[in-house]
């Protein structure tokens, strides 16, 4: 393979065959040789030079699937909602999010990686917090939401719904996953931030039952 002047474009080209083979093949039947014969021209040596690890390009892949449908970023461009509203919106959309789902479908069990986990917790606090923190800002200058510690409470919810209610990481049967969910409505509602209303309870709910159906969890 020629040397490349672009090597932004050679990691998206890696990036669209890892993902297209994750989501026919899964995650555990798919090798990084396997990622390299697809591509045809390309050595591991050069995949290599790209991502350490298949890890790696497994957070890659997960970040990118994640980001395709971003529910922040679409929240943002809604109109006519308080900042209150708009959190409930995009909590909402974030876990009707098919690239998500699509994720947690093809490599159900990654996120019991150590080191994807701590990725994972990593994005919660620099990426996931700072969105929801705005979000959260905005309704104590309109006069939705009335917090004491808006940082800490963006992180905290961040935290507690990407790990401790992901079904993949604590495989939990619905009963108890709804038990948290209920438990995190008490809390937050506590502190001042009624996000978890009847609607959310359903999509949670919803949400818990395909992961199960698809990962035949309990």
């Amino acid at each position: 393979m020629p040397r490349n002047k672009y090597p932004e474009i050679t990691e998206q080209r890696i990036l669209d065959t890892a993902t297209k083979l994750f989501l026919e093949k899964g995650w555990e039947q798919t090798t990084i040789q396997n990622i390299v014969d697809d591509l045809g021209d390309l050595t591991r040596g050069a995949f290599y030079h790209h991502f350490k690890s298949k890890e790696d390009i497994i957070d890659a892949v997960l970040n990118r699937l994640a980001l395709e449908n971003n529910p922040f970023e679409k929240t943002k461009k809604m109109t006519g909602l308080n900042g209150l509203e708009k959190l409930k919106s995009a909590f909402l959309l974030s876990f009707a999010n098919q690239g998500q789902l699509d994720a947690i479908k093809s490599i159900p069990s990654i996120l019991k990686s150590p080191k994807l986990i701590a990725n994972q917790l990593r994005d919660c606090i620099n990426t996931g917090a700072p969105d929801i923190l705005s979000f959260i800002e905005e309704g104590m200058m309109d006069g939705s939401l009335s917090i004491h510690y808006p940082k800490q409470t963006a992180e905290t919810l961040m935290l507690l719904t990407n790990i401790w209610l992901s079904p993949i990481i604590f495989s939990v049967d619905t009963d108890e996953y709804m038990q948290k969910v209920k438990h995190l409505q008490e809390l937050f509602n506590g502190i001042g931030l009624p996000i978890f209303d009847e609607q959310i309870l359903t999509v949670l709910e919803n949400f818990h039952k395909e992961i199960c159906n698809q990962n035949r969890l309990p």
